[in-house]
């Protein structure tokens, strides 16, 4: 005779499997006569950089209930879907009751300009006529084929250009929406489903605005990334500027993003915290948690909203458990000055200047920093900082050469691992300090094998 936590757990698998047939139904084009199972959730997972199992696990399952876009990430709109005119109008029809009106009109104005300024688009609000993309907030089924599932789930979606409903864009009203990082950050939908709008399909590059997960995006810092310029400008042409006698500001395109395959990676920081190894760079970071086998992939930004870019050095005070140091160092915005952060939050008075911390004027940035095992001592490369006196120690600094013997090119990043002090040399991988000979071994070690 089964028992009831037996039943109980088949019914959870089969609710389960349930919901994995029809988010690839949703977002795969799954048909179950014609194409199987195994096939197109291993089409999902190689989408969102899993491992290829064709079978159903936690990873799997946790990317499936991630807060998404509405449209399907198998559907390629092709090269002709695009407007005429690069002259375009959008109104707002309603507006969410969690942002006030005049907000949603500054949101959405930054959001299109995005794409504008990277193409010769325009976008011209307008309130009485009709225009080319209707924006709207909607609720439920709104007859366009595609109903919203309430809070969470499917946040908005949009449709490719065209007349009549083409280029409209729907948001979910039963979500909370709002200007800053918490519940859904309006801009960062936006920018998104504009993208939609304009012609581009989804794309499985997570470090792209057009992946279909929500992720969070810092309105005030935000530039479209390099795949995302490279698509629209396909479409649009590039933004073309006038010769004048007045400098004109041309947008950065930001790097590509990094492949955690590339032998020649080199990382801005490297730390511990807790159980996880976190690999920092440019605007991404890498998780290496002992209990997954894959890395993941995501915005410095999504985990520390305050924070972007340019982070240089980071450890863990293990005394206080959750509080850690960011030194956010090449950030033009920013200069020489360090966060003390706890989980999400950046705690009352920083940023603060590295010299706060006893650093002379000379220094002008900090390479990188490591935690020792003795409680309280930790080393910016290559200063001693006793954090307990907060204070440096005046024997230091000291080349690097005479404290790691045999590291021949620049620090990047240092971390302490499994006991064992591991440098990531500038374009040469990671190496370590063996105790034995008191000197550097560059190993060559890929993050993906650590």
């Amino acid at each position: 005779k089964r028992s009831y936590s037996h039943q109980v757990h088949l019914n959870s698998i089969s609710s389960v499997f349930f919901l994995m047939q029809e988010y690839l139904k949703k977002f795969y084009n799954y048909n179950q006569i014609r194409i199987s199972f195994q096939g197109k959730l291993m089409e999902m997972q190689k989408y969102f950089g899993l491992r290829r199992t064709g079978e159903l696990n936690e990873e799997t399952l946790t990317a499936m209930k991630k807060p998404r876009c509405g449209l399907s990430d198998a559907e390629d709109y092709g090269d002709s879907t695009r407007w005429k005119n690069v002259n375009l109008t959008y109104k707002i029809e309603n507006y969410s009751p969690s942002v006030i009106p005049v907000e949603v009109k500054k949101i959405f104005k930054s959001a299109w300009r995005v794409w504008s300024d990277v193409t010769p688009l325009r976008f011209k609000a307008r309130t009485k006529k009709d225009a080319d993309i209707m924006i709207s907030f909607q609720r439920g089924d709104h007859d366009d084929n595609s109903p919203f599932d309430g809070h969470g789930g499917i946040l908005a979606h949009a449709f490719q250009p065209g007349t009549g409903i083409g280029g409209d864009v729907h948001f979910d009203h039963e979500e909370i929406w709002t200007a800053n990082s918490t519940d859904y950050n309006l801009f960062s939908v936006a920018v998104h489903e504009f993208g939609h709008s304009l012609g581009l399909p989804h794309s499985n590059d997570p470090g792209s605005v057009m992946f279909p997960a929500y992720t969070y995006l810092k309105p005030n810092d935000f530039t479209l990334s390099y795949e995302d310029v490279q698509r629209i400008q396909d479409m649009y042409g590039e933004l073309y500027v006038a010769a004048t006698s007045v400098p004109v500001l041309v947008p950065r395109v930001p790097p590509k993003t990094p492949n955690k395959c590339d032998q020649n990676l080199s990382f801005d920081a490297v730390m511990r915290l807790q159980n996880e190894v976190i690999f920092f760079k440019d605007r991404f970071m890498w998780r290496r948690h002992p209990e997954f086998i894959d890395l993941r992939l995501s915005f410095i930004s999504a985990i520390w909203p305050a924070l972007s870019s340019g982070i240089d050095a980071a450890y863990e005070n293990t005394e206080q458990r959750k509080v850690l140091i960011l030194l956010s160092l090449s950030c033009e915005c920013s200069g020489n000055q360090y966060w003390l952060v706890q989980q999400y939050d950046i705690l009352e008075g920083y940023p603060k200047s590295i010299y706060h911390l006893g650093f002379p004027k000379s220094v002008k940035s900090i390479d990188a920093a490591l935690v020792t095992r003795k409680i309280g001592t930790m080393f910016f490369i290559f200063f001693r900082y006793y954090e307990t006196q907060k204070k440096l120690d005046m024997n230091y600094p000291k080349h690097i050469t005479e404290m790691w013997p045999g590291m021949e090119s620049k620090v990047d990043a240092a971390v302490l691992f499994n006991g064992t002090v591991c440098p990531f040399g500038h374009f040469s991988g990671m190496s370590v300090f063996h105790k034995v000979y008191e000197r550097i071994i560059n190993i060559q070690i890929n993050i993906i094998n650590i």
